[in-house]
């Protein structure tokens, strides 16, 4: 799926059938705290969320970090973080299980009170403007989080068969 979805979405968006406005923010946080790093903050929802890279995630006008955690093979959060500082995020169906919903932006809600607490000292909710570069090259960052989908089925196998 990775290897055609840039095209197929390239096509919906050339044809009309999906639009994509790439100035807007949606879902907003805050901000990336005083004294805080990108990279920091990078190796924070890394190691102790789970997040990653998202290489077919929509892109925004001066975002400069666009991860994804995955909840399951559905659904997933994903943040983006712009090159003032501000830190947005929302849940959403993942593209690989819904890929038309998904550019339509269907399903998405919001969760700050999720991001609030992945995000811990690396936010604040006063307004704090950064200066982060921006990624000419996104493509070489982290690798891409993908679902381990027999890990899943055996860790909620494992829940379900557990006694209450």
């Amino acid at each position: 799926m990775y290897r055609f979805f840039p095209t197929v979405q390239k096509f919906l968006l050339h044809t009309g059938i999906i639009r994509h406005d790439g100035s807007k923010r949606n879902f907003h946080i805050g901000w990336l705290a005083p004294g805080k790093s990108l990279d920091g903050l990078k190796q924070h929802l890394r190691e102790k969320w789970g997040f990653g890279n998202h290489f077919i995630a929509w892109t925004y006008d001066e975002q400069v970090l666009s991860w994804r955690k995955l909840v399951s093979f559905q659904n997933q959060y994903h943040i983006s973080v712009f090159a003032d500082g501000e830190i947005c995020g929302h849940y959403e169906f993942t593209p690989e299980a819904h890929p038309i919903e998904h550019l339509e932006e269907k399903g998405e809600r919001e969760a700050k009170a999720e991001f609030i607490q992945f995000l811990g000292d690396f936010v604040t909710i006063d307004r704090y403007i950064s200066f982060l570069p921006i990624d000419l090259n996104p493509f070489n960052s982290e690798p891409e989080i993908t679902f381990d989908y027999k890990k899943q089925t055996e860790e909620n196998q494992k829940k379900f068969n557990e006694p209450r």
